[in-house]
């Protein structure tokens, strides 16, 4: 088995811990209450939905690399 990268998104909530999207797989939405925490289940969220794909017979994504930016706007 290789190993393949995804890039994922955190963000911050206001009451504390994270809320992570992880771009290749649009249905995959986790929260961790630490960046660890967020991290550990961002994984196992990915790893579950790869071996339903592979059960499935569906091909595994490649990554989908994001590019963030800032725009100041007058508001």
């Amino acid at each position: 088995m290789t190993e393949r990268r995804f890039t994922i998104h955190l963000l911050p909530e206001p009451d504390g811990g994270f809320t992570v999207r992880v771009p290749a797989f649009p249905p995959v939405v986790t929260y961790g209450a630490t960046y660890e925490e967020a991290l550990a289940n961002a994984r196992e969220a990915i790893e579950a939905v790869i071996e339903v794909y592979r059960e499935d017979g569906i091909d595994i994504p490649p990554d989908i690399e994001t590019h963030i930016d800032t725009l100041t706007i007058a508001a």
